[in-house]
């Protein structure tokens, strides 16, 4: 009979122990991770009455599968709407308890004479705080539903934040052993151009992926696909120059997103809580009881520093996002705590050898402190906040409950034109240039080193004309606007104007840069001869309608699958699914008349480009007691006639204002009604007369399948417009008429009777 490897009589001894310590702290309402950390101390050298473990070398690897399951674990519970759920707020009190206690630290380090590279890294350390324990904390004293629970659970999100980018500073820091402003600017900005082309290509792929493969993946494909994706993104990033902590955090990000999110949380659990265990036992290894004698005191300084710094920077930073004091107070207390992340942090000084030994065990140390006054704190917030505000001046109070009150009116206001207008700017811009300098980037740093061996000038070639290949598809789209709101700015005011040219020659600045980058890169070709012959040719590849409808596609993708969550979250609630709210209520109408002096009397629809330029469109022309329902194209306009016009709130309004010098405008009383208003109030129409809305399933049968709506015949057909379309269950109200029709998609029309009874004998209604 063979002899039981090391391995296995090691995670026996540790397992078992762990099982006894962490249901000991369980009775006495401490946080399990007290337990790994003491089942850790028993296991190792110091204690001789208990056997030490054999093959350290192994259980630091599971360690190391540890911290990449509990950063995945982490991304699992980060999304991107997570993150902007949390708000200024969150970002505010992050970033001054991060950056104060990061500062307060590194000097504290100093003058106790641990030198630069410890004071740094025990800056870093200090500013974590620990989100499973602040967790735990809140749910022990039943405070989980108080309005300082989701502040404080949203600053530790941003604290995660903020450590990932850490890690890469310090490794940075460790690698040069010396401070470089230079090298830390290129290595963060590295750090977002991958986050960001990872993020971008992740939500596009992982998602699509997951949907096709729904029907099929079973519980255990689920969790081996989900672990692989975590692996080989924690692979990737190290190979790229990152940390594989980094990695495995983006792959539980990108399925945080997802449908299936839930569902790889429980799965992956029992493995996180497996090797997240190993981990945290590995921490109790390196607790040495004659270095912690030898430290108390630095120990209990940093300590009481930690928890009074992060109580002050904490509670700063939520008044300046607009909290209420004893809200500030008490989220700060739940966080006063230094946390697990502080481990890792830890570790990854000690294993690039730029830390002393005495580090790790007093960190471990000032934790456990830290940990068992975060419940005394919590309870002590509501009494310090009643005694600051007994002792502080009156004017202060009344400030900070203006400056509150102020904060929250500001968060119910409309977003203004400009706000919409610069929100869709910049998206665009990051999304495509980010996609075209990762393009750029990979094919000189990857491409053109594996073609080399086909001959330096084949390969050069090669590697530029794959390059313009994809960079052909990218420019152009970073030079589309959202010419609703362009135009409506436009018309408001001098000042807009001069913004929106200054908006638009950095736009085309930026992507004739991009264009002209790789050939002079790889060619040294003359940049301005290369930008001569790139602006007319990216502007005559702007125009081709075949294009707009491919970016179309695109984004509608990215946005289904960036909200997929959400989406079904949606339409798991009763009734929503049937309902169709978003339409009925996103789209409104109006009823403008066309005055006895109408300068466009005569003139077709089509010519007054009102659909192209406004985004709005004429559902029915009243013209005596004719009704004329979804009129073509070819329909002249004259004076006496009403026009209904159906768009977005803001469209509508805009195309008002536009028109009200000299053309058409609302009659008497008119106001803007929603749909669902202006259908239900039909009543006085004939129903021949009458319009309607109905939902279609498009099947890979009909003819409009993989059209553009321009050329889906929809309305010469059926005799209907289309007024939105669901894809993924994203919603797209009016959408543009070159985006191209999918199998799977659900219509939305809008017709007369007559419209109905053409679909109802083509099989397509009920």
């Amino acid at each position: 009979m063979h002899e039981i490897p090391a391995l296995i009589t090691d995670l026996t001894m540790i397992l078992v122990l762990a099982a006894i310590t962490t249901t000991l702290c369980k009775k006495i309402n401490l946080p399990s991770v007290l337990g790994y950390i003491l089942a850790g101390f028993l296991a190792g050298p110091v204690v001789d009455f208990i056997p030490t473990i054999n093959d350290m070398g192994t259980i630091e690897v599971w360690s190391d599968i540890g911290v990449i399951f509990l950063m995945f674990g982490l991304g699992l519970e980060f999304s991107v709407h997570k993150m902007a759920e949390v708000g200024v707020p969150g970002f505010l009190s992050a970033g001054v308890q991060a950056l104060g206690m990061g500062v307060v630290g590194f000097f504290l380090g100093i003058l106790l004479g641990w030198g630069s590279m410890n004071s740094v890294f025990l800056g870093v350390m200090l500013a974590m705080s620990s989100t499973m324990i602040t967790m735990k904390s809140i749910e022990d004293m039943g405070l989980k539903e108080e309005k300082f629970a989701g502040l404080a659970m949203g600053t530790l999100v941003i604290e995660d934040i903020i450590a990932i980018f850490a890690m890469v500073i310090l490794s940075t820091i460790a690698v040069s052993q010396s401070i470089s402003g230079w090298a830390l600017a290129e290595h963060m900005a590295v750090l977002l151009l991958y986050l960001a082309l990872w993020l971008i290509l992740g939500i596009y792929l992982v998602p699509t992926l997951t949907k096709k493969l729904v029907g099929i993946m079973n519980d255990e494909m689920l969790l081996i696909f989900s672990l692989g994706l975590c692996f080989l993104m924690a692979i990737l990033a190290e190979k790229i120059g990152l940390s594989t902590e980094l990695g495995a955090f983006l792959a539980g990000s990108l399925l945080a997103g997802t449908i299936h999110a839930e569902r790889v949380e429980r799965l992956v659990t029992p493995c996180k809580n497996l090797f997240g265990g190993v981990f945290f036992v590995s921490v109790g290894f390196m607790v040495q009881p004659d270095m912690i004698l030898k430290y108390i005191l630095p120990i209990l300084i940093l300590s009481v520093v930690a928890i009074l710094g992060k109580l002050l920077f904490l509670t700063l930073g939520s008044l300046a996002a607009g909290q209420e004091l004893e809200t500030s107070l008490h989220a700060a207390a739940a966080q006063t705590q230094v946390g697990e992340f502080s481990f890792i942090i830890a570790g990854l000084g000690q294993s690039l050898s730029v830390t002393g030994s005495f580090l790790y065990p007093i960190i471990v140390a000032v934790s456990v402190v830290t940990t068992f006054t975060t419940p005394f704190l919590l309870k002590l917030a509501g009494p310090l906040s009643t005694l600051l505000e007994r002792v502080l001046p009156k004017k202060w109070l009344a400030a900070i409950d203006r400056y509150s009150a102020a904060k929250q009116v500001g968060k119910t206001g409309d977003s203004r034109d400009m706000v919409l207008y610069l929100k869709h700017y910049f998206q665009t811009l990051a999304l495509y240039g980010v996609l075209s300098v990762g393009a750029i980037l990979l094919g000189i740093q990857s491409l053109l080193p594996f073609l080399l061996g086909q001959g330096v000038g084949k390969a050069d070639l090669l590697t530029c004309a794959a390059i313009y290949l994809v960079l052909a598809f990218l420019l152009p789209a970073m030079l589309r606007i959202k010419k609703r709101y362009f135009t409506a700015l436009w018309l408001e005011s001098v000042y807009n104007r001069l913004l929106l040219c200054i908006l638009m020659i950095f736009r085309i600045g930026l992507v004739v840069f991009l264009a002209v980058l790789p050939a002079f890169l790889i060619f040294q070709v003359n940049p301005l001869w290369l930008a001569s012959g790139a602006i007319p040719l990216i502007w005559i590849i702007t125009q081709s309608d075949r294009l707009a409808g491919h970016y179309l596609e695109v984004e509608a993708r990215f946005l289904a699958n960036l909200n997929e969550r959400k989406l079904a979250e949606h339409f798991r609630q009763p009734g929503e699914a049937e309902a169709h709210h978003w339409l009925t209520e996103q789209l409104y109408v109006i009823t403008l008349a066309c005055p006895s002096l109408y300068v466009g009397n005569g003139t077709a629809l089509k010519d007054h480009h009102w659909g192209k330029t406004d985004h709005i469109n004429i559902i029915k022309i009243i013209r005596g007691r004719e009704h004329i329902n979804i009129p073509e194209g070819e329909v002249q306009t004259l004076s006496g006639d009403l026009l209904v016009a159906m768009g977005s709130r803001k469209d509508l309004e805009h195309f008002c204002f536009k028109q009200a010098v000299c053309d058409v405008r609302p009659i008497k009383g008119a106001r803007l009604r929603t749909l669902k208003e202006y259908i239900e109030g039909q009543e006085g129409i004939p129903e021949a007369r009458q319009l309607l809305c109905c939902g279609v399933h498009l099947n890979k049968d009909l003819p409009q399948q993989g059209k553009s709506i321009r050329d889906s015949g929809i309305k010469e057909e059926w005799g209907a417009f289309l007024i939105g379309l669901e894809r993924d269950m994203l919603p797209i109200p009016n959408p543009d008429r070159s985006l191209t029709l999918r199998t799977g998609d659900l219509l939305w029309i809008m017709g007369s009777q007559e419209m109905a009874t053409k679909l109802v004998r083509l099989g397509l209604l009920d």
